[in-house]
């Protein structure tokens, strides 16, 4: 069984509150997803972010392919960090923890990922040339677009970095 890690970090010039009242908010994952993953809440996205709060969702991780993608918010506190699990989707593990912290100018965001796919060996075949580059596009694209609505800490320098463990 080959598990996988993302670890991304990125700073926004923004309160910790303003980045916890965006980031717990599932609305707003469709403004910092590209439009070309298909991505639309289905259900259970209406209330405030709470531990065993179930979210679906459709997206298309890759042309022509949609599928239903439905997550547990499983721990949450209040403006520090929440995690959230696949039930239902496309990977066979997913567990996402996201991290706000406060540092000088503003908050740094903390995501590690811990994901295994489905397929056995041809999961790992597709992992470094289809998987592991759409999960790189995604990041990019969120960077880019946090940085276009709050802006762009001077000196910082994002990270973002996947692999196996």
């Amino acid at each position: 069984m080959k598990l996988y890690q993302l670890h991304s970090r990125q700073t926004l010039p923004i309160t910790q509150d303003e980045a916890w009242n965006f980031l717990s908010n599932p609305a707003n994952l469709k403004l910092i997803t590209p439009d070309h993953m298909g991505f639309h809440i289905l259900n259970g996205a209406d209330r405030d972010m709470f531990p065993g709060q179930i979210i679906q969702y459709s997206v298309a991780p890759f042309a022509g392919i949609t599928t239903k993608w439905v997550t547990e918010i499983t721990h949450v506190k209040e403006g520090e960090y929440f995690v959230d699990e696949q039930r239902f989707g496309p990977y066979a593990l997913w567990h996402h923890k996201h991290f706000i912290n406060p540092i000088s100018g503003g908050v740094e965001m903390e995501d590690i990922i811990d994901y295994k796919l489905p397929f056995g060996i041809l999961g790992q075949l597709a992992h470094p040339i289809l998987v592991k580059k759409q999960l790189e596009k995604i990041f990019a694209y969120r960077e880019m677009k946090l940085e276009e609505i709050f802006g762009r800490m001077k000196d910082s320098s994002n990270e973002l970095s996947i692999k196996s463990i």
